[in-house]
C-alpha cells in the first residue's frame, strides 16, 4: 500500500476506478488503466530493482522505485537513514532530465501530472507532488473537531487539519477502502458494457 492509503501497482488504478469515468469533470480524462505497465516498460532498467510503483487518482500519477540497497556500515540508524536520503538525491538530480521527459510523454497520454519518489531501505521520499485544493461544507460539529486539532498543535490550520483526517482514515479504514475501490470499478465496467442512449 502507498501512503495516503491509495493502492500501489495493479491495473494503474488509484481513486476514481478508471480513469474516474462517470465522476465530474474527470470523465474526460484518458483512461489510465495501464499507466503501471506502461511506466514499467518506460523507464530505463537500471534505474530501480523492480517495478516501480505506481498510483493514480484524477489529477496526479505518482512513480516511486526501489534504489539498489546501500553497502557498507554506519555508525547508527541516524547516520544510515542520512545516507539513504543522500542516496535518492543523488538519483533525484542524476535523473532529472530524463524523468521529465518522460513526464511530459505520460502526461500527453494520459492527461495528468507526473510526480516522482524514490526508495532505498527505510527511507521513502517524494518529489514533486500536487497539493490540490478540494472545497467543502461543514457543519458546526465538523468544525469543532478541526478546531480542536488546530488548538491541540496537531495541525496549523483548518485545511491541515482536515488533510490529517484524511490521512487517519486512509491508515484505519484501508481494507472498507480497498472493497469500495473494487465495487466502484465493477459498477464502471457494467457502465460501459450498458447499453447506448
Amino acid at each position: 500500500m502507498g501512503p495516503r492509503g491509495h493502492r500501489w501497482g495493479g491495473p494503474g488504478r488509484g481513486w476514481g476506478g478508471p480513469g474516474g469515468k462517470g465522476r465530474g469533470r474527470s470523465a474526460d480524462l484518458p483512461s489510465a488503466d495501464d499507466a503501471s505497465a506502461w511506466f514499467t516498460g518506460r523507464l530505463p532498467e537500471a534505474w530501480f530493482t523492480e517495478p516501480p510503483m505506481v498510483v493514480v487518482d484524477r489529477e496526479e500519477i505518482t512513480i516511486v522505485g526501489q534504489l539498489p540497497a546501500l553497502e557498507g556500515e554506519f555508525a547508527d540508524d541516524a547516520a544510515r537513514a542520512a545516507a539513504e536520503s543522500g542516496r535518492i538525491s543523488r538519483f533525484r538530480e542524476e535523473t532529472r532530465e530524463e524523468r521529465i521527459e518522460i513526464a511530459r510523454q505520460a502526461e500527453h497520454r494520459y492527461g495528468r501530472k507526473v510526480a516522482w519518489g524514490a526508495k532505498v531501505g527505510d527511507t521513502e521520499e517524494l518529489f514533486t507532488t500536487l497539493s490540490v485544493p478540494v472545497m467543502t461544507r461543514l457543519r458546526q460539529e465538523e468544525r469543532l473537531i478541526l478546531d480542536t486539532l488546530v488548538d491541540a498543535g496537531v495541525a496549523r490550520s483548518r485545511s491541515e487539519a482536515l488533510a490529517w483526517a484524511v490521512r487517519l482514515v486512509g491508515e484505519h479504514a484501508e481494507e472498507w477502502l480497498t472493497e469500495l475501490r473494487q465495487a466502484m470499478t465493477k459498477v464502471d465496467d457494467l457502465r460501459t458494457k450498458g447499453p447506448e442512449l
